[in-house]
């Protein structure tokens, strides 16, 4: 023991010596200036570990490139003249905008004045993907039937649940009949699935993962979340990690364009909170693994949110007619969570959507309550206080009036659309179908042309397509709208191709060369300025 205290002392001695010609000041300040050099190094290496060393590369260059005289300033035309055109000809509506109530009320003219303003709406009729998935025009039929359901709850407000007690069943109901479709009754759903309705299928998400991200905090004690999603899944995620401060782990897609239940498992940390799966994915209608997701996340004892936002109403009732659909719903273990619209297939009116828990214990972390208002006492399930209590009673009336009959005979037909329309796709010389549809989004790109050419030109033609990236591609959402009118639109799509082989080359006003150029452009952060600059001047 004193052999040791007496090394002990040798070795201070010779560490006075050798540090008693610098500078104290300098003595006690090493310390923390290696402390933040350190965190500055794990914070950068963090930064590359998540982004690539390119994207922190090219991040770095163009943030020097805009420090240099003049080169901000291009920078900022440029991208002002690539606004310009994205709003193609809508300014020019802005300026005419109201921006002061009349001096003198107009009753007599408000309806008048609604239908020209309507008047002036594109042709969306059986020409748009996605959009309006009810058939027919908005003034007969099941519009109408929803519509009038609609006027005669619109005064209602579910908050208020004392005085419009009729909304709040409907909402019980609403939830109760979509779990139904979707496991609930089953053995292995656990007999407890709840939930409540939501303003559409990115608040139903926004709730989801708010809630896995409080539960998970309550049950594990994670307070630096990070969930895990495929590049496939819906945007929506990311806006909820803006909004809840959650880190994203994003996955390529595997050879299949479906999410890497690998590559997933590899992202698995200690702050892990949960994982997404689609079913089936916006881009291009592909449902996930989401079995093999489940057994992940039951493996890990972390979330798993399945967003049925799409195929809610119709995977269900695809399987039923025989369709090889693969397990989805709560019946798979280790799902937590699940978000299906009524508004899309459900056929309700827009702003109608569900999110559904396996349990009261998740749903709970949904609620948020506060005790300390001089207002009073209040609690509020979703994100809105105040909901309008119209949508709930036309979603319930869409539901009750179609029954699962009408369900059975929408799906058949929407699916067997989307069959001929893939079919017609393989078809053309130059398309090619990506992946396997499972549903009734058909994703469709070119080796021969540009795709987005082609979207120009059938942009001219009346059709509202999406343009996807990586790879560059167009889908079309298949809606009962189509059902009459998709043989015009396989015989609009191979002239549209014929015309760019023969003609190849950007359209005047076309957004092909935008697209193309966004696609390509390595620094990302450009293009999301551009973006928030388009949403700006839109809005």
């Amino acid at each position: 023991m004193e052999a040791a205290a007496q090394l002990a002392l040798r070795l201070r001695a010779a560490a006075n010596d050798r540090l008693a010609g610098h500078e104290p000041l300098l003595l006690a300040a090493a310390p923390l200036l290696t402390l933040l050099a350190a965190r500055a190094l794990h914070a950068a290496a963090g930064h590359v570990a998540d982004r690539g060393l390119r994207t922190v590369l090219i991040t770095l260059v163009m943030a020097a490139l805009k420090m240099v005289p003049g080169v901000s300033a291009y920078i900022a035309a440029q991208k002002s003249k690539v606004v310009e055109q994205l709003q193609s000809g809508s300014g020019s509506a802005k300026k005419n905008l109201r921006t002061e109530l009349p001096d003198v009320g107009v009753p007599d003219k408000v309806i008048d004045d609604l239908q020209g303003l309507k008047d002036k709406d594109v042709q969306w009729q059986g020409k748009c993907s996605g959009t309006v998935y009810i058939a027919g025009s908005e003034s007969d039929g099941h519009f109408a039937l929803i519509n009038r359901a609609y006027s005669m709850f619109s005064h209602t407000n579910p908050l208020h649940q004392d005085v419009f007690k009729s909304v709040a069943q409907l909402e019980v109901e609403v939830v109760a009949m979509t779990a139904a479709l979707l496991g609930s009754k089953g053995k292995a759903s656990g007999g407890q699935i709840c939930g409540n309705m939501t303003s559409g299928g990115t608040e139903s998400i926004l709730l989801a993962v708010k809630t896995s991200r409080d539960y998970m905090q309550s049950k594990k004690g994670i307070i630096k979340p990070e969930m895990i999603i495929a590049e496939s899944a819906h945007s929506a995620y990311d806006k909820a990690a803006q909004y809840f401060n959650i880190k994203v782990r994003r996955v390529p897609v595997n050879k299949e364009f479906l999410a890497d239940v690998k590559g997933f498992r590899r992202c698995i940390n200690g702050n892990t909170i949960m994982m997404v799966g689609s079913a089936p994915g916006f881009p291009h209608g592909l449902i996930d693994p989401i079995e093999e997701l489940g057994e992940l996340a039951s493996q890990y004892g972390i979330c798993l949110h399945v967003d049925l936002c799409l195929g809610g109403f119709v995977l269900p009732f695809a399987r039923k007619l025989g369709y090889p659909i693969p397990p989805f719903d709560f019946s798979v273990k280790g799902v937590t969570s699940i978000s299906t619209d009524v508004h899309k297939y459900g056929l309700a009116p827009k702003g109608t959507s569900t999110v559904l828990y396996r349990n009261h214990e998740i749903r709970k972390h949904q609620f948020v309550a506060v005790t300390e208002w001089t207002g009073g006492l209040y609690v509020s399930p979703t994100m809105a206080g105040s909901r309008p209590g119209g949508l709930i009673a036309g979603a319930w009336a869409a539901m009750m009036s179609l029954g699962l009959n009408g369900y059975l005979e929408s799906t058949g037909q929407i699916m067997e659309v989307s069959k001929k329309i893939q079919k017609g796709i393989d078809d053309i010389p130059g398309l090619f179908v990506i992946g396997k549809p499972d549903m009734t989004v058909v994703a469709f790109g070119s080796d021969v042309v540009d795709i987005f050419e082609v979207n120009d030109i059938m942009s001219s033609k009346g059709w509202h397509l999406n343009a996807l990236q990586r790879p560059n591609s167009l889908h079309i959402c298949v809606t009962l709208q189509h059902t009459t009118i998709y043989v015009e639109f396989l015989q609009d799509l191979k002239n549209s191709m014929d015309t760019v082989k023969a003609n190849p080359g950007p359209v005047s006003g076309g957004m092909a060369p935008i697209y193309g150029a966004a696609g390509k452009m390595p620094d990302r952060g450009t293009v999301k300025e551009l973006l928030v600059e388009f949403m700006d001047s839109s809005c």
